[in-house]
């Protein structure tokens, strides 16, 4: 039996509601089951609290009125201190060192996971539960990360670096629900978020515009973009401020329709400061067979080969979020280094990012692309 459904355990439920449709459906579903349920609101970011992009304060106003409706009792903890230390601290070394970072992957394991959960635990929870889509399931008394139902809401790659531990006391109420049984759902009780739009930012940026966000905490280093043979094309603000394979926002200047394309990131050269860019989407530079990955994390707490699921495996990767796995094979793999061999080439993988391996339905953990 799956431990993600809401009636296979017993005890308090801590959820984690940030104010969005899905982590209030997740408690609505273990309060109907009969749970003793607590909602808990994270206050994570308190920098600019007060600015036009900082959607706490009618966060908070949305979680409460939920809290209200479902009936059940609400706490609010902040957490701006730990997610400082732990998540943003190492989100500014990545882009200073030339990387663009997932801070979701590290908030998660961080925060949600551990600072959340120990809270949890002091309040004498059972287990927690949040509105991820993604499954849990204990086999031979291992815990398994699993995909969830609806495909395209998917965030097991979110949750790679979960630990056994960590996996041991959660629970995820959505993981067989598609996003539209969610909101309907959230309907039919009178939810007040049940039409309420997704967040698509960065967990502590929210919608705000990036590079102004990200400018007020690192410097403007400007340098030279150049094509791979050399030749000057433009200024660039700041290597922190590019992306491998973007294609907006570059500032090159030259005709939309010209035969060779649009221009791309393809390249960082640190040691001089020098943004590489090419033309064309399809340009040899943006595309590779191969990657190397560091920083690794497992979900079973051994890697692929010592624990037997990848022996003989047909395994899969996402280098990012929203990408439909890539079937590839494991060509060097060691306690530091994690190498992964592409059947089909791959385009913009970006360093910083993460590689996070699947076989079949289930997520085995990964890396952090270098």
């Amino acid at each position: 039996m799956n431990p993600a459904s809401p009636s296979t355990s017993s005890g308090r439920i801590v959820v984690g509601m940030s104010g969005g449709v899905d982590s209030a459906v997740a408690a609505l579903l273990l309060k109907r089951s009969g749970r003793e349920v607590i909602g808990l609101f994270m206050k994570n970011w308190e920098d600019d609290d007060d600015g036009e992009y900082c959607s706490t304060r009618q966060d908070l106003i949305d979680v409460a009125s939920v809290a209200d409706v479902i009936g059940i009792d609400l706490e609010v903890v902040n957490f701006a201190a730990q997610y400082k230390d732990r998540v943003f601290r190492e989100f500014l070394r990545e882009y200073q060192a030339g990387r663009t970072p997932n801070p979701d992957v590290l908030c998660n394991a961080e925060i949600k996971f551990k600072a959340f959960l120990d809270h949890a635990m002091a309040m004498g929870a059972a287990r927690i539960a949040t509105g991820h889509y993604a499954g849990v399931r204990e086999r031979d008394g291992r815990f398994e990360l699993l995909r969830a139902a609806d495909a395209g809401k998917d965030q097991s790659y979110f949750l790679h670096r979960l630990t056994q531990a960590q996996l041991s006391h959660a629970l995820f109420p959505l993981a067989g629900l598609q996003k539209s049984e969610v909101r309907r759902i959230a309907a039919e009780v009178g939810l007040p978020v049940h039409a309420k739009k997704d967040s698509t930012g960065i967990c502590f940026i929210g919608e705000r515009p990036f590079r102004e966000f990200l400018n007020r905490y690192l410097p403007k280093t400007p340098g030279e973009m150049r094509t791979p043979e050399g030749r000057r094309v433009g200024e660039h603000m700041g290597l922190a401020f590019y992306t491998i394979g973007q294609r907006k926002g570059i500032g090159v200047g030259g005709r939309r329709d010209a035969p060779e394309g649009a221009w791309y990131v393809a390249g960082k050269d640190l040691a001089r400061n020098e943004l590489i860019v090419v033309q064309g989407h399809d340009h040899p530079l943006l595309l590779r067979r191969e990657l190397d990955a560091a920083d690794l994390a497992w979900v079973a707490g051994a890697d692929p080969l010592t624990d037997g699921s990848g022996q003989g495996a047909r395994l899969g990767a996402k280098t990012r979020y929203r990408q439909a796995d890539a079937a590839c094979s494991i060509r060097e793999l060691s306690a530091e280094r994690l190498g992964l061999a592409f059947e089909e080439s791959q385009w913009a993988i970006t360093p910083g990012q993460s590689a996070v391996l699947y076989r079949g339905a289930v997520c085995l953990g990964g890396g952090v692309i270098r």
